[in-house]
Parts: C-alpha cells; structure tokens; sequence
C-alpha cells in the first residue's frame, strides 16, 4: 500500500511484506463498529501463529478479518487520513527510542468472554502503550472502555467455555513459544480487512 501522502519516504512508508497483525477485537459488526481508514499499532508474533492458528482462525474475530497472532499495543489509533508526515516522524521517534525485546508466551488466561496467551514480560508492551497514549491522548487504549486492559494475544472471543476449555488444554501442550519483537506495525482496515501498511522499527 502507499503511503498516504502518495510519497515513499522511508523504509517506515513502505508496504509491509508479512500479514497484518490485526487488533483483538476487530471486525466490523463484531463489536466495533470500524470505519474503512481506521488504524492500529501492533506487534506481530509469527512464532506464535503457528500454534494458535487453527483456533483463531475459527474463534477469534480478528483473525476472520485478516491478521497473524499479535499483541496490540493501541486500537484504535489515528485515522489513515490523519496519518501525515508529521505523524510518522513522531511513531518513527516513540519507537526508535524503545529497546526490541523477547517476549515468552507460557500459560493461558481469561478475560470474560476471551481466551489469550500472556506475554512475558508485559512490562515492554505497557511502555509502548503508555508512550504512544501519552502522545496522542485523545486515542486511549480500546477508547478508554476498559482502563488498563493487560497485554493479552487473543485465541477466542466466540465459541464459548467449552471450546476455550478445549483449546486451553491444547495450547498448554505447546507452550512455551518465544518470540521476538523488533517491528511495531501499524495496520488500517479497508474492503472489511485489516491490512498492512507501515512498520516502524524498535530500537534504532
């Protein structure tokens, strides 16, 4: 995808190569109701994906919507018309600053309603949240709806406790899955998808 100014300015501007990570919760008609332009900032696991694959692809809204297994760091963001060169300069700064790290995902854990991986530690996905909150206040995580909502990868919002029970005990017999992150993305939903647009790096 171009950018949205029709210029290529950086390897941030420039289309993502990997599937996007979309946010936990998105779909249109499944509990947001999201505009073609909306954004979110996220982090990509891919080798988490392969083992919750199956489930999310059946059970998690996101996944019906494009997306490999991620953990969100804000949705949702800016919308894509807002996203200038001013805006990217200033995700570009945010993350630059901030070390990549490695994220381990050994148990399970329940939101009403949810199923998710936790990630260890959650310390370095808080910072991330909290500075691009802190820049752009008006944007709080899930619209402020759920306070300080714990870093979570999603693996089923639908299909009830029996089907989280089973996936449950599935998953456990393939965890631990590390993973590392260096990339925060930044993905916008169009044509009822979530799609990859840009990528800013941690750390340099």
């Amino acid at each position: 995808m171009p950018s949205v100014d029709g210029t290529q300015v950086g390897r941030d501007d420039a289309p993502a190569t990997r599937p996007a990570a979309a946010p936990a919760n998105g779909g249109a008609g499944e509990g947001w109701p999201l505009a073609p332009g909306t954004t979110a900032l996220s982090v990509a696991v891919p080798e988490v994906d392969a083992v919750v694959r199956g489930w999310r692809a059946r059970y998690d809204t996101a996944a019906r919507y494009g997306g490999v297994a991620h953990v969100t760091v804000l949705f949702p963001f800016l919308h894509r018309d807002r996203i200038g060169a001013a805006e990217r300069a200033a995700l570009r700064e945010v993350f630059a600053s901030r070390p990549a790290f490695t994220l381990t995902f050994a148990d399970c854990a329940r939101f009403p309603g949810v199923l998710y991986l936790v990630p260890e530690p959650a310390a370095p996905l808080r910072a991330l949240t909290a500075e691009v909150a802190r820049r752009w206040p008006s944007h709080p995580p899930y619209g402020g709806l759920f306070g300080e909502l714990a870093p979570h990868l999603t693996v089923a919002n639908s299909g009830g406790e029996g089907v989280h029970r089973r996936a449950e005990a599935h998953l456990r017999k393939h965890l631990p899955v590390t993973a590392r992150v260096d990339l925060v993305d930044l993905v916008v939903h169009e044509e009822g998808r979530w799609l990859p647009w840009l990528d800013f790096p941690l750390g340099r």
